[in-house]
């Protein structure tokens, strides 16, 4: 879309070229459910919050220099002229807007994660109408994107974070966020056993955002790395239901009930020789692969859970198949012992 500035700033869209565009479709074509811009209004607060004080990891950005409310008589500095630097998503909404509400706070997160590879200005449209209507907002949440000083895509309506995540991406060229990259660099430390710095790294990432995935995934599987295994029950214990129920979170989560699964359940030399006088002890079989498990022996911990299912399947509940499946969890899906594992026991499953 093309337009010309008009003499306060603000940009008014040209006719040219725009014509075919639904003017309920957004800038970008792209769009969820909104509401009609001249919606009945209701009491409500603003959607979203400030960004927080800490700065993330790599990056001098203050917070409230990448998100900030303007109008009609900022736009041309807050927007046009910033995007000719760093390229500027500019949010329209009002106080009554129900998906505003679920947008906006998802948008100021991805903006902080980007830690300054982007900026995020909102314009409330009660507040602003002439502006509201010269950029033709018919239904909000309404999302421009502006680069070099020009509107270069946008959508309407409340997306979900991963469509978010790769409009944000789009824009900023793939450009990988300081946030990103600590993680990245971090999950790498850990991998190769250096839980002391992955450590730090996912604390700044946790600092700058305390409700970071990943980071505090990280933080957990880096206090059992450390053997500090009650240090990893006490950040479990203090996490909401919401955040301890998130992929990694929950993964992490596995390998701790694992590890300790594993302190209790006995010595393996003393476990085998109950096997080998018995092969039909089921809880000694099982108790071995906990105990195997809680020192690493990952592939044989698996070895004996499977064994177990194929001796019974049905056995306490089916208490092997669903050990197995914690490991695969705490393990992640990509492990190769996970890949393994899961083909092994489907085969034993549809035998």
């Amino acid at each position: 879309m093309e337009y010309t500035l008009k003499p306060d700033g603000s940009p008014a869209p040209n006719e040219a070229g725009d014509g075919n565009r639904k003017q309920d479709q957004g800038p970008g074509g792209l769009g969820g459910p909104g509401v009609a811009a001249d919606a009945p209004q209701a009491p409500s607060a603003g959607p979203g919050g400030m960004a927080p004080e800490a700065p993330a990891p790599g990056t001098s950005a203050a917070p409230g220099d990448v998100i900030k409310d303007s109008d009609t008589a900022n736009f041309k500095a807050d927007v046009i002229e910033v995007s000719a630097q760093v390229p500027v998503i500019v949010d329209f909404w009002a106080p009554w807007c129900g998906p505003c509400k679920q947008l906006t706070p998802t948008l100021e997160k991805l903006v902080r994660e980007s830690a300054g590879a982007v900026r995020l200005v909102k314009i409330n449209i009660d507040e602003n109408q002439e502006l509201a209507a010269q950029m033709r907002i018919q239904s909000i949440p309404a999302v421009y994107a502006f680069k070099g000083g020009q509107p270069v895509d946008g959508f309407t309506g409340a997306l979900p974070e991963s469509q978010l995540k790769s409009f944000i991406s789009k824009l900023t060229e793939s450009a990988k966020s300081p946030v990103d990259a600590a993680l990245e660099e971090a999950k790498a430390a850990l991998e190769a056993g250096d839980a002391v710095n992955a450590g730090v790294l996912f604390g700044q990432v946790q600092a700058h955002d305390p409700s970071n995935e990943a980071a505090l995934a990280g933080l957990i599987r880096c206090a059992l790395a450390t053997g500090e295994q009650d240090r990893a029950r006490k950040m479990i214990d203090g996490l909401s239901a919401d955040l301890a129920q998130k992929g990694e979170i929950a993964a992490a989560i596995s390998a701790v009930e694992l590890s300790e699964q594993g302190r209790e359940s006995g010595d393996i030399e003393e476990l085998r020789s109950k096997i080998e006088a018995n092969g039909k002890d089921h809880q000694a079989r099982f108790d071995l692969a906990a105990a195997l498990y809680g020192q690493g022996q990952n592939e044989a911990a698996l070895d004996e859970l499977l064994e177990l299912f194929r001796r019974d399947p049905k056995w306490n509940d089916e208490a092997a198949r669903k050990q197995l499946l914690k490991i695969f969890e705490a393990l992640g899906p990509t492990d190769p012992l996970t890949v393994s594992g899961r083909r092994q026991l489907s085969s034993l499953m549809f035998s």
